[in-house]
């Protein structure tokens, strides 16, 4: 059999591998417990999959150990492919705690391979906060009791020691978003330094303003919610009221209603469900007890 990019060098080791139907389990959701895990789906047929396999061969490799991947073979694992509505390939999809937690299409180039690898493992927890923890820690403590000037000014002085500590920059950024200060939150946005313009942190960031710009629509909650208790496969009155729930600050209820629109049709307006959990799951902490039962609840929904 043809391996996609001439299959894992010796070098890599355990990092890189081939997997099935049938271990797909144990080489990724299990594994993915402790170490996330890259699955490419390809085919020894796809041109584009021969470039993108060596790339992320690489980046892989060069993350020593932090990332692993996993090659799965569409022509030989259908059902796989399937279940997670592989629709083109190449297709690739990052695993961690056993969810599914981003993915992309197509072959990128290397810049975006290694952009890729370093998001999942900024997601897993790697690297090092500069000392600088018990201080970022304090300043989102004191975001979360209301006081977002002390927070702002504790953040930005975290910035003066680490301009590129993304815990800080996001913290900032929040501040300044409590503060409804919109055109510095996007000034910040914009002016991000490189290196961490798609950190986590800075995702969640993101995640919150486009959840922000929803709900300046979201129409009345007992409204929507009678229009689904008239016609419960209302879809677009369901996905309404999980934006008005989430506006409100019900969180949980705008998951429980839009993994239940996904549920009863998982492709309605291009899978808008699914991704709407996924902006809403990034816009948290990855240890949030909703994000971690939602995505529970949605990997099961897939897998079934």
């Amino acid at each position: 059999m043809l391996e996609l990019g001439g299959g894992a060098n010796a070098e890599a080791g355990d990092l890189i591998k081939d997997s099935s139907e049938m271990s797909f389990m144990a080489d990724v959701i299990e594994v993915s417990q402790e170490t996330p895990v890259i699955v490419d789906f390809w085919a020894p047929w796809c041109g584009p999959c021969k470039t993108l396999g060596p790339n992320l061969e690489a980046a892989v490799t060069q993350a020593a150990g932090k990332v692993k991947m996993v090659k799965i073979d569409v022509d030989q694992n259908q059902q796989i492919a399937a279940q997670l509505r592989v629709q083109s390939i190449p297709t690739v999809f990052a695993f961690y705690k056993g969810q599914p937690v981003d993915a992309f299409q197509g072959a990128l180039p290397a810049s975006e391979i290694k952009a890729f690898v370093d998001k999942l493992i900024a997601l897993a927890g790697d690297g090092d906060d500069g000392g600088l923890e018990e201080a970022v820690s304090a300043a989102e403590t004191m975001l979360e009791e209301g006081a977002a000037v002390d927070a702002a000014q504790t953040f930005a002085a975290i910035l003066g020691e680490e301009p590129e500590n993304a815990a800080a920059y996001s913290g900032l950024i929040k501040a300044h978003l409590a503060l409804e200060e919109i055109d510095q939150v996007q000034a910040l946005l914009d002016n991000a330094p490189d290196s961490i313009a798609t950190a986590p942190e800075l995702e969640a960031v993101r995640a919150q303003l486009a959840l922000l710009e929803q709900a300046a629509d979201a129409g009345p909650v007992n409204d929507l919610l009678a229009k689904i208790e008239a016609d419960a496969n209302d879809h677009q009155a369901r996905f309404d009221l999980a934006t008005a729930l989430h506006a409100s600050g019900d969180t949980q209820g705008a998951v429980d209603h839009l993994l239940e629109l996904f549920r009863k049709d998982r492709e309605w307006n291009d899978g808008a469900a699914k991704a709407q959990l996924f902006t809403i799951f990034d816009a948290l902490k990855p240890e949030d007890p909703i994000v971690l039962s939602g995505r529970r609840k949605l990997s099961s929904m897939i897998f079934a």
